[in-house]
């Protein structure tokens, strides 16, 4: 029996959506394997109407994790390689003249889909990069002055290599500080790498995720619920200051030049919001913001080049200050 017809009458239900949602992890591990956190993140995103920057080597599957994330959700995706020599047209559409009509008419670009896999987006020069920011955070492309509206839901999974920098343009802060999540996709484990082998030996395709199994477990009208219920989420006055608490003291570390903004203070209430509801309550905790503080926060603070130096990461900065700012009870 089709699950997703089961459910197809509960559409709307919080229960019914969060089941759904956390279907997800075992239905994509059918095609990646041991990448539960970079799905979480990313079902975190999309609750949040936010977007992520995937960082991670080449060949850890996170190409291969946005799609099985679509298949899963049966939502729409497009690819694009972000190159040199590519153009902002080429990603938001252009205007194409017409001989039949003698009319000029608009040719949509990729970015018209709902979830757009932005491959290698710093090896693209900035006028292309910026080509997003009006697409991330008005969810709309303007195009000779009509500003026409992206699909809903609509999320922008952007990769980058963290160890090639040759030929690269890094992202500005201001571009970084549009991505909700920054998601380290991490090295598999031995046992995991194992796994991974043994099911190419036995004939798995990453190209074809219908061969592999991959059905619809939840779909646009469940993440609709489920932004509902996220959004209905209690907060308390102590968890909102602790928050606030946790950015301020990253504007005052001393390893850092630049500390987070109240974009940022916003952004990590809402993932910790999604964050309590996913895990099946309606209110949030000191746990929650703690859980979601490395993802939220890691691309929005710039250390100091004597701290780099000396070894510190944006990671070790944020878990001093967790360890450091007072907890509410």
């Amino acid at each position: 029996m089709d699950p997703t017809t089961d459910n197809a009458g509960d559409a709307g239900d919080p229960g019914t959506a969060r089941s759904s949602l956390e279907a997800l992890r075992a239905e994509i591990a059918k095609a990646v394997v041991g990448q539960d956190p970079a799905v979480t993140g990313l079902v975190v995103a999309l609750l949040c109407r936010g977007h992520v920057l995937l960082e991670g080597v080449p060949g850890v599957a996170k190409t291969l994790l946005v799609r099985a994330l679509a298949s899963a959700l049966e939502l729409d995706t497009k690819r694009v390689q972000f190159t040199p020599d590519l153009m902002p047209s080429d990603v938001t559409g252009s205007l194409v003249f017409d001989a039949r009509s003698a009319e000029f008419s608009f040719q949509p670009g990729p970015v018209f889909t709902n979830l757009l896999l932005a491959d290698e987006i710093n090896r693209t020069p900035p006028k292309t990069q910026s080509s997003l920011l009006e697409a991330m955070e008005e969810r709309q492309v303007t195009v000779d002055g009509t500003p026409r509206p992206l699909p809903e839901p609509f999320l922008v999974a952007a990769t980058q290599n963290p160890v090639e920098y040759e030929g690269t343009y890094p992202l500005p802060e201001a571009q970084l500080d549009r991505f909700l999540l920054k998601l380290t996709i991490p090295l598999p484990s031995r046992e995991d790498e194992i796994n991974v082998l043994t099911r190419h030996a036995e004939g798995f395709n990453p190209r074809d995720l219908r061969a592999a199994g991959i059905r619809p477990v939840a779909g646009p009208a469940d993440l609709e619920a489920a932004r509902n219920a996220v959004a209905k989420t209690a907060v308390s006055p102590e968890i909102t200051g602790y928050v606030v608490d946790i950015c301020r003291a990253t504007r005052e570390s001393p390893s850092l030049t630049l500390g987070v903004s109240p974009r940022g203070a916003t952004a990590l209430l809402a993932t910790a919001r999604a964050w309590a509801w996913l895990t099946g309550r309606d209110y949030v905790i000191p746990d929650d913001v703690k859980a979601l503080a490395l993802p939220t926060l890691r691309h929005r603070i710039q250390l100091r080049p004597e701290a780099e130096m000396e070894g510190v990461t944006a990671d070790s900065v944020i878990n001093a200050i967790l360890a450091h700012v007072p907890v509410p009870r």
